[in-house]
């Protein structure tokens, strides 16, 4: 029976999918994406879901509001299984908290209710970041010292959660143990090689239809979730090129933060992302079984 975990981490376009297809080949393996906008159906285009048969990718309607101790419980139940048919899991995320909870029995706080989100936004909006941070500091000084008044998202969680009891003070994702045993491989690319490919696959998103794509989603009641699907919205909403324009954008941000996240990572092993998929796959297989991770 397998009992070692793969896990290809890195920033959006870095060439994670690619290279976990060629992992499969390489191996009795199976993959299993920690992405959260590829578990939404109806938007393989836009959210560069995999063409071959992954786990946890297309599992939810638009609809569907999924939170993150679903996905995590979606996720053990899924490595369990590939594991159970002696094969390798292959964990392939770029969502940094997703490939978290899917390696660990990461403890979630309670999801927010939609009362009290409003109320803490509006709370925020109305008297500013600076009094909404001095409110969270009589509340809960430790999660206080950990936000920046500017950042709206992060303060007005911390508040929903101090208000049940909750707190982001522990919020340390990477110190926990994984699940079973792992190896985490970070993707290296260059950042001039990262933002031509950020630009090549935006090009072939609008080749592909993905307007058509975000329109037909967005004629169905969206959860809250998937309203935060990058680039969905844009699509529907501005012209084509502006869309474009706009998801390049946001995928170089989204890249820089995912870049901070792989420093976060203990004993993440860098690997050189901008070669062929087959070569880098070659090279993860290969230093898996140096460690004795892997049978030969």
């Amino acid at each position: 029976m397998a009992e070692t975990v793969l896990a290809i981490y890195g920033p959006t376009a870095s060439g994670k999918t690619a290279v976990a297809r060629e992992v499969t080949e390489l191996i009795p393996a199976e993959v299993v994406s920690a992405d959260a906008a590829a578990l939404f159906r109806g938007l393989d285009v836009l959210t560069a879901a995999p063409e071959y048969p992954a786990r946890l990718v297309g599992v939810f309607d638009v609809e569907h509001d999924v939170s993150v101790g679903e996905f995590q419980r979606l996720a053990h139940e899924a490595i369990d299984d590939v594991l159970a048919h002696g094969q390798t899991p292959v964990v392939v995320g770029g969502t940094g908290l997703y490939l978290r909870a899917a390696l660990s029995d990461l403890r979630l706080p309670p999801p927010p209710t939609e009362d009290s989100r409003r109320r803490w936004e509006e709370f925020y909006d109305e008297h500013g970041g600076v009094h909404a941070h001095g409110r969270l500091q009589s509340l809960e000084p430790e999660a206080a010292a950990r936000v920046h008044p500017n950042d709206r998202r992060r303060v007005v969680r911390a508040l929903e959660l101090a208000e049940v009891g909750s707190t982001l003070a522990g919020d340390d994702l990477w110190s926990s143990e994984t699940r079973r045993p792992t190896l985490i491989f970070g993707l290296d690319v260059p950042q001039d090689v990262l933002e031509d490919r950020i630009r090549a696959r935006a090009d072939s998103m609008l080749d592909r239809g993905v307007v058509g794509e975000a329109h037909a989603a967005f004629a169905r009641p969206l959860s809250r979730s998937a309203r935060k699907i990058m680039g969905l919205a844009n699509f529907a909403e501005l012209p084509p090129e502006e869309a474009r324009d706009a998801l390049v954008a946001n995928n170089r941000r989204l890249a820089r933060y995912q870049r901070k996240w792989m420093r976060r990572i203990p004993d993440l092993v860098p690997i050189d992302g901008e070669r062929d998929p087959g070569e880098t796959a070659a090279e993860i297989v290969e230093m898996t079984r140096r460690r004795g991770m892997l049978p030969r």
